[in-house]
């Protein structure tokens, strides 16, 4: 059996931050902001609402566009770096407010590449028996933002993005899925404080130790070599060439690394999906929110060659070939 994406879904809250707003909060502009990150605007979470509000949101949307009961899930995997508690794992709050009362449920955190690793687990498991795997991106970014750092503030937003894998006896579904990670890079990208290495404590809240702190340039050079080289590893391993993409849906991270990216593979423009203009990035979540936007667009369509590119924290990148 092939594992095909059955359905798509995404929620992203109703507040919307924009750029004119952060120059009330810290030193920046709308066009510097749009200049570096091409970011507009983002959607941030209400007081109250946590990773698990989102992920149910965009869960049942996915759930109701494949046609599947909860109660017919065998596993749900939630993707997020800002789950509701350190433990139990916010998949399984998904589990109960879903009523998926057979499926198993654990969290996977890879950061931005946290969805398409997720994918690859259930791709897997619907090749070994499973028939139905709900797998959410759902990130709270906000609340691990320091919104007095106008280097990150500006970057980041709130939102879920799902998809139901199904078990499929045919030739479409989820071709391959490629993962990466090198630990030596951990510092690029990361939360220093407030884990088991740095437990929290006054020192912890009094240096902003808690939310995440970034090395752009050198993040910048390795994000746009590790993503043009997954790609190309990708369309090798089965034969296909850059070519024979119809859609390319890559993390929303920054519109430089996008572009950046797409031209080094000789992409167009009209092949990649870009949406991070209206909603930064959300990490886990932005991929599978562009999915859901391209596949109720009509960007999507039965038949197409649809690559995921991520990278992020870990460092870690990946992707996934799909014929829809």
């Amino acid at each position: 059996m092939n594992a095909y994406i059955a359905g798509t879904g995404s929620y992203t809250p109703t507040r919307v931050l924009t750029n004119a707003d952060l120059e009330q909060m810290v030193a920046t502009s709308d066009e510097w902001i749009r200049e570096r990150t091409g970011i507009r605007e983002r959607h941030v979470a209400a007081t109250g609402e946590a990773c698990s509000d989102l992920a149910v949101q965009a869960g049942k949307r996915a759930l109701t566009a494949a046609g599947v009961m909860a109660a017919d899930l065998d596993m749900i995997l939630v993707a997020t770096c800002t789950g509701d508690y350190p433990l139990p794992a916010t998949a399984c709050l998904v589990q109960h407010q879903l009523g998926a009362t057979k499926a198993a449920a654990c969290d996977l955190s890879a950061a931005c590449c946290g969805f398409v690793y997720a994918l690859s687990v259930a791709d897997a498991y619907v090749k070994t028996g499973m028939r139905h795997v709900l797998v959410i991106g759902s990130e709270v970014m906000s609340a691990i933002t320091d919104w007095t750092d106008r280097n990150t503030c500006v970057l980041f937003g709130d939102g879920a993005g799902a998809v139901v894998v199904s078990a499929y006896d045919g030739e479409r579904g989820i071709i391959s899925t490629h993962l990466r990670s090198d630990g030596t890079l951990c510092e690029l990208i990361m939360v220093p404080g407030g884990g088991a290495r740095t437990p929290p404590s006054e020192k912890v809240i009094a240096e902003r130790l808690q939310y995440i702190k970034m090395k752009g340039n050198e993040t910048f050079k390795v994000a746009v070599r590790t993503l043009e080289e997954i790609a190309r590893a990708t369309l090798s391993a089965k034969g296909l060439r850059v070519e024979d993409l119809d859609l390319y849906v890559p993390h929303q991270a920054n519109v430089r690394i996008l572009k950046a990216v797409i031209e080094r593979l000789g992409l167009p423009v009209e092949k990649v999906l870009m949406n991070l203009d209206r909603y930064g990035n959300t990490s886990a979540a932005s991929i599978p929110i562009a999915l859901d936007e391209a596949v109720r667009e009509g960007r999507i369509k039965d038949g197409s060659l649809v690559m995921l590119g991520a990278f992020g924290a870990g460092l870690t990148w990946a992707s996934a070939l799909i014929r829809w």
